[in-house]
């Protein structure tokens, strides 16, 4: 079986109710996370089993230890547990040494739970420090999904970049640390969910259903080779009339000659294997 075409990586952020307990929310919204275990996960994770589909679930440390149940389903049915901080922090406003303890914490937890250490992570918000992706490497990660600099296609992370706003950036050397790029556009939470005490647009499925149609047909038929990933979170993707969005869109990439679903420690394995570290 020769390369596919294109490789569709389905991920999901199970933040549950880590968001709201760090910043201290009432029940309310501590409720609207709870409705991603309680809900919105069991739903995906069915639709996902009847296709047939690997995904990647990127997990806070209080979600793994305060929902130990929905964890054992995510990796009894063959999915990739990764991390996600451990309540949903803000790694940007952590000093080094509190950023240092939240990784390896949550990193403990997700090996505990899953039986192996995380190959991937993704920084909440997608909010990194300068140092955070250093930390990431030096952890034994082999590969990060925050940042954005490509679309279709998997790059290796630099380091010691220099940005001044008078003299220009100079940029470093890529180093071990593989980036599985992201887009907002790609993601559903900036689409669904509305802002403080509900007050805000929300798109229809219709809308999203289009964006993320012309992605995968623009990289089906211009970039044969790359990887597209989507990011999901259960409490926004689970709600009854987003879910068969998510259907269309995975029957519309079946439709595709060469199309893949994979877990993105599979993808990346082999991405790495075919571009090594460079020096």
């Amino acid at each position: 079986m020769g390369e596919p075409r294109l490789t569709v990586a389905l991920t999901f952020d199970h933040d549950a109710i880590s968001s709201e307990v760090d910043r201290g929310d009432g029940p309310t919204l501590r409720s609207r996370g709870e409705f991603g275990p309680r809900v919105g996960a069991p739903r995906v994770l069915a639709l996902l089993a009847r296709e047939g589909i690997s995904s990647t679930w990127f997990v806070p440390g209080h979600t793994v230890v305060s929902f130990p149940d929905s964890i054992a389903a995510i990796v009894a049915g063959g999915h990739e547990i990764a991390c996600h901080g451990w309540a949903h922090e803000d790694l940007a406003t952590l000093e080094p040494a509190a950023e240092r303890e939240v990784m390896e914490r949550s990193v403990a937890a997700v090996t505990s739970a899953s039986g192996r250490a995380p190959r991937g992570f993704r920084a909440p918000y997608w909010s990194l420090a300068e140092g955070t992706l250093e930390l990431v490497a030096e952890l034994g990660f082999a590969y990060d999904s925050s940042l954005m600099g490509d679309d279709y296609w998997p790059y290796r992370v630099r380091r010691g970049d220099v940005h001044d706003a008078r003299a220009g950036s100079r940029f470093g050397p890529p180093g071990p640390l593989v980036e599985v790029p992201v887009s907002w556009a790609l993601d559903d939470w900036p689409h669904f969910e509305p802002g403080a005490k509900g007050v805000g647009p929300m798109s229809a499925p219709s809308k999203v259903e289009e964006i993320w149609v012309g992605e995968l047909g623009y990289a089906w038929e211009r970039e044969p080779g790359g990887l597209l990933t989507i990011t999901m979170h259960p409490e926004a993707i689970g709600r009854g009339h987003r879910l068969p969005m998510l259907e269309r869109f995975i029957a519309v990439a079946r439709s595709l000659d060469g199309v893949v679903f994979d877990r993105l420690d599979h993808v990346v394995e082999r991405w790495s294997a075919a571009n090594p570290t460079p020096g």
